[in-house]
């Protein structure tokens, strides 16, 4: 089927804006006989990081499950990048590309997913802070979080490549688009105030903005059937209803059918003049099961109860940790008492200590990051870093943490 339509358009070494792709903000170490590519590399530096090891404790749908076989984060982070992988292949785009874009686009997600994303941005505007929202906050954690060893056991930021961290704060996934057309301006990514503001800078991204839709359509439906959240008899509904639409008929509804019609209708559609895209058939279809799941799964009375549980938790945790923060000498405080809070204040302290600048503390030599909490001139970095500790954490450790300031 391969058609290699957009190989003139990949994001490769012959491309007039290359050089602006592979850009990196800083240098970056060498290694004696590196065989990588700039995107290659990007690709495995996510991979190693602590925030992708994170991803497979973290909430996709439903919330820590006691079934090893419920969708997490992680597993949806695959899925997208074998999807965006078998358009890309196809359609002659870079694939190094896409799937280092893929592996890195939801790096930012909360603890308890959307539902922890909401609580988040509650107490971030009370204190005058921005939004919350995870691809703004995946840049902001591979930009400024993320930190890996070089060949001296010093720490350094990732240091991605443009079209790579393009890529992560342009895929939300939330919104339909028939067709996505790449963005061929190059702008500061900072610029970004919403999600969704711009298209991606290459078609590579385009393709993983559209497989992030396309990869939790059908596995959340499967999902529901094992927790009994959804009947046969419903998902039967809908699939007549999605049969009255299409002139392919759907015998099943399941991650392997929907996700290979809609790789096909993607290659088959997409075009350079109009971009990465679904013909009006798909299209319908894909609102058709998103709607579904809206009223079926994502809206739900136990979503309701869950995100009640999740705000008790965020604040809980933020609130302790902010009374420190009136206190005359913080670190001190935090320190006398690490003992009957290891987890918690353990490694908020250890988070201080990578990210931040204190008065009359000395930083460890080791840590060659960026500074991100300036205790001394910022007014807010108390706020700054609690939350983006909080946002970092997987579902497990924060129950965890959560158990240990309410136990005696």
């Amino acid at each position: 089927m391969s058609n290699q339509k957009f190989i003139n358009a990949a994001m490769n070494e012959n491309h007039p804006q290359y050089i602006m792709a592979i850009h990196r903000e800083g240098d970056l170490y060498q290694r004696r006989n590196d065989l990588r590519s700039p995107f290659g590399r990007d690709y495995t530096r996510i991979i190693f990081s602590e925030a992708y090891r994170r991803l497979k404790h973290k909430t996709q749908v439903f919330f820590a499950v006691e079934n090893d076989h419920i969708c997490t984060r992680s597993e949806h982070v695959n899925l997208v990048e074998s999807i965006s992988y078998t358009i890309a292949l196809e359609l002659g785009l870079n694939t190094e590309l896409t799937k280092a874009i893929a592996v890195g686009h939801d790096l930012g997600h909360a603890p308890f997913g959307h539902g922890g994303e909401k609580i988040i941005t509650k107490i971030a505007e009370k204190y005058g802070l921005s939004t919350f929202w995870h691809e703004k906050n995946s840049l902001h954690f591979v930009d400024n979080i993320e930190l890996l060893e070089n060949n001296n056991h010093d720490l350094h930021n990732l240091n991605l490549t443009y079209a790579v961290r393009d890529g992560i704060i342009s895929h939300c996934g939330e919104i339909n688009q028939k067709y996505i057309q790449r963005r061929k301006d190059v702008i500061d990514l900072s610029c970004y105030q919403y999600a969704g503001e711009y298209n991606p800078f290459t078609y590579e991204g385009c393709v993983v903005k559209m497989a992030d839709k396309i990869a939790y359509l059908a596995r959340d439906i499967e999902d529901a059937l094992t927790l009994h959240i959804l009947s046969l008899e419903e998902v039967n509904q809908l699939k007549e209803q999605m049969n009255q639409l299409s002139s392919y008929q759907f015998h099943s509804i399941n991650n392997g059918s929907i996700v290979n019609y809609f790789i096909y209708d993607v290659i088959e559609n997409s075009s350079i003049e109009k971009g990465i895209g679904l013909s009006d058939e798909a299209l319908s279809i894909m609102q058709t099961i998103m709607n579904f799941n809206y009223k079926h799964i994502y809206q739900i009375k136990r979503v309701e109860v869950h995100n009640n549980y999740v705000s008790l938790i965020l604040n809980a945790i933020f609130d302790f940790l902010h009374d420190y923060g009136e206190k005359e000498d913080m670190i001190a405080k935090l320190q006398e008492n690490q003992q009957c809070y290891p987890k918690l204040i353990g490694t908020y302290l250890q988070w201080l200590e990578k990210y931040a600048k204190l008065e009359n503390i000395p930083r460890d030599k080791k840590y060659k990051n960026k500074i991100i909490y300036d205790f001394v001139d910022d007014s807010l970095a108390l706020e700054k870093s609690i939350l983006d500790y909080l946002a970092g954490m997987s579902d497990i450790f924060i129950i965890q943490v959560f158990n240990e300031l309410i136990s005696f």
